[in-house]
């Protein structure tokens, strides 16, 4: 009786929802293009994005290995956050990083709001946490991930990042 209650508790626990994290994107004149909110549930990390003066069509996002976004070019956020050293991409049989997602779309307004699902981090503990190593960043590329070129998709330039962390 107690083996069943604890086995409860335990699946309980592991279901529960990590979060909110909110975090601000600016651009490379350090202009806020909105936020993205970080919630976990179910072992995947869900990114509701609230953007806007983004050039219409897809972009990719991705989250980067170093806390730091140093504008113009936010080369200071360092590869995709990769721990268990994949390949790039979600269509690589290598692959993916832990930071790889699915492309999200820009409306002709230059706004994007809606939800990226990232199956490959965590807002808990270990490895794949977005706040080991004092955290991450999320970044906004010029362009679409292509799903496989190593090392970054073929996204285009970097032009928007916001730090994850606690």
């Amino acid at each position: 009786m107690i083996g069943a209650g604890l086995g409860a508790v335990v699946l309980t626990a592991s279901l529960a929802a990590q979060g909110p994290v909110k975090v601000e994107l600016k651009d490379a004149q350090g202009q806020s293009i909105g936020t993205a909110t970080l919630t976990e549930t179910m072992n995947m990390v869900h990114i509701q994005l609230d953007l806007k003066n983004l050039k219409p069509g897809e972009h990719a996002l991705h989250v980067h290995s170093v806390a730091k976004c140093e504008a113009p070019g936010f080369t200071t956020a360092g590869p995709h956050f990769n721990p268990a050293s994949k390949k790039h991409g979600l269509q690589n049989p290598e692959g993916p990083h832990a930071g790889d997602m699915e492309n999200f779309t820009v409306a002709a307004d230059g706004t994007a709001k809606g939800m990226v699902m990232a199956k490959g981090i965590t807002l808990g503990s270990g490895a794949n946490s977005v706040f080991a190593n004092g955290g991450t960043a999320l970044v906004v590329h010029a362009g679409p991930d292509d799903m496989k070129t190593d090392p970054a998709g073929a996204a285009g330039d970097r032009i928007a990042c916001g730090v994850i962390t606690k």
